[in-house]
C-alpha cells in the first residue's frame, strides 16, 4: 500500500490562480518567490488594484503638474472672480472637437451682486497638448550648480483653451480668479510629496530606535519605550501647534516645508519603532541572528540585513498606511494657519481660503482640495489594506 502511495502523481496547488493556468512558463507555487507569492495575493484584492492604478496616476500628475495644469498656478483674471466651472461638451456637430461655453455677467439691480450665465453664443475651442503659460520641470533654482541643468521649460499643457487667454475654469475660480483646478493640481506636489519624505525620516528613525530598543534592551529599551509613552500620551493637534510655531515665520518657504516634514517626523515613527521592536524581540533569538553575533557582524549591520529584511513586506504596508497621517497633518497645520502659508500652495493652505460662509455659501468648489485630502486617504488604506494583506501569502 505505501507503494501504491507513492507511484500517485503529486496534485496540483489550488492556489494561487497564476500557477494553474496551465502555462509551462508560469512557476508553480512551491518553487515561487515571495514577492511572486505577494504579488498574487495582492492582485487578488480588486481595491487594492484600483487604488494603486490611482496612486500612481496622483503622483504622475503631480509630478508633471505643470504640464496637466491648464494655467499657471499664479495666473489669474480681475473680470472672472468667483467664476462658476464650465461644462465640457466633447461633440460640436457631431465631430469630437471639445469646447465650452463663454460667460455673460449679470448684475442683481438690488444687491448688486455679480452674477455668472451661460453665453451659448461664445465657444471657447479647447484641445490637447495646447499652448499656454510657460512652465518648468525638473532641478532649478537648487544649491547645488551641477544640477541645476536639469530642467525643462515649455508652454505646452496637456488639455486646455486653443486660445491662450480665453477663459477656462474647469473647477470654477477663487476670488482673484485663479484656476481652482490648476492649482489643486499644483497643491497636490507639496500635500502628496510632505507624506514621502515625511514617511521617510520617520520610518528610519522608527527602524534604528526600535531596532537598537528590542536588539540590545536593558537600560537602552526602557529609555527609548518612556520616551515613546511620552510622545504619544500628548494629543497631536497641540503638540503640532506649539511645535510648528517653533518654525519662524521669516523662513523661506521652502525651509518652512521641511521644517513642518521633520515636525511630522518627529510624531510619527514611535508606531513602527514599537512594530519594530515586537519583530526584534522574537528574532534575536533565532539561530541566524545569534550565528551573526557570533561572527562578529555589528549591531547595525545586524539589523539593516538581516532582521530589517525578514519582515520587509510588514514594513511596506506599514509605510503605506502612514503616508495619509502625514498629509493629514500637514493639512490639518497649514488650516490652522500653522504650516505653509502662501504663496505656497496645498491643499492645506487652499482649504484655509474655504472656511468661511460667504466662500462655502457663493463658492462651493472652493471645497475641492477636501474632496482630494479624502480620496487620497481612502486610496492610501485600501493600498495598505491589500499589502498587509499579501504580506502574508500563506495566510
Amino acid at each position: 500500500m505505501a507503494n501504491d502511495i507513492m507511484k500517485q502523481p503529486a496534485q496540483p496547488i489550488p492556489w494561487p490562480h497564476a500557477a494553474q493556468s496551465g502555462s509551462q512558463d508560469e512557476p508553480q507555487l512551491a518553487i515561487a518567490s515571495q514577492w511572486r507569492l505577494m504579488w498574487w495575493k495582492f492582485r487578488k484584492h480588486r481595491l487594492a488594484m484600483i487604488s494603486l492604478v490611482i496612486v500612481v496616476t496622483l503622483y504622475t500628475v503631480a509630478l508633471f503638474a505643470g504640464f496637466f495644469a491648464p494655467h499657471a498656478k499664479t495666473t489669474y483674471h480681475r473680470g472672472y472672480t468667483q467664476a462658476p466651472p464650465q461644462k465640457i461638451h466633447w461633440l460640436d456637430n457631431g465631430k469630437l472637437a471639445p469646447y465650452v461655453y463663454g460667460y455673460q455677467q449679470e448684475t442683481d439691480p438690488r444687491t448688486f451682486e455679480r452674477r455668472y450665465a451661460v453665453d451659448e453664443d461664445v465657444k471657447i475651442p479647447l484641445g490637447f497638448f495646447v499652448k499656454g503659460d510657460p512652465y518648468t520641470i525638473g532641478l532649478k533654482g537648487i544649491p547645488v550648480d551641477w544640477l541645476n541643468w536639469l530642467h525643462i521649460t515649455t508652454d505646452r499643457h496637456f488639455f486646455g483653451p486653443k486660445h491662450h487667454g480665453d477663459p477656462f475654469y474647469l473647477a470654477g475660480a477663487d476670488d482673484l480668479g485663479r484656476d481652482v483646478w490648476s492649482r489643486l493640481i499644483f497643491a497636490s506636489q507639496i500635500s502628496l510629496s510632505v507624506g514621502l519624505v515625511g514617511v521617510a525620516l520617520s520610518l528610519g528613525l522608527g527602524i534604528i530606535l526600535g531596532g537598537l530598543s528590542g536588539l540590545i534592551g536593558g537600560r537602552v529599551d526602557n529609555a527609548i519605550q518612556r520616551l515613546i509613552e511620552l510622545l504619544r500620551s500628548i494629543p497631536d493637534i497641540p503638540l503640532w501647534m506649539a511645535l510648528a510655531t517653533a518654525v519662524p515665520a521669516r523662513w523661506d518657504p521652502t525651509l518652512v516645508y521641511f521644517g513642518i516634514t521633520v515636525v511630522l517626523s518627529l510624531l510619527g515613527w514611535t508606531h513602527m519603532a514599537r512594530v519594530v521592536r515586537g519583530r526584534f524581540l522574537s528574532l534575536r533569538e533565532e539561530d541566524f541572528i545569534l550565528a551573526a553575533e557570533l561572527d562578529g557582524v555589528s549591531r547595525f549591520r545586524i539589523i539593516t540585513r538581516h532582521m530589517v529584511p525578514s519582515f520587509l513586506s510588514h514594513i511596506i504596508a506599514s509605510v503605506t498606511l502612514a503616508i495619509p497621517g502625514m498629509i493629514l497633518g500637514e493639512t490639518a497645520l497649514s488650516f490652522l494657519g500653522l504650516g505653509l502659508q502662501a504663496p505656497v500652495v496645498s491643499w492645506g493652505v487652499m482649504l484655509k481660503d474655504a472656511q468661511s460662509i460667504r466662500v462655502i455659501a457663493n463658492m462651493p468648489w472652493m471645497l475641492l482640495p477636501g474632496v482630494a485630502v479624502t480620496l487620497t486617504v481612502l486610496v492610501f488604506n485600501f493600498l495598505g489594506d491589500g499589502l498587509r494583506d499579501a504580506a502574508d501569502p500563506y495566510r
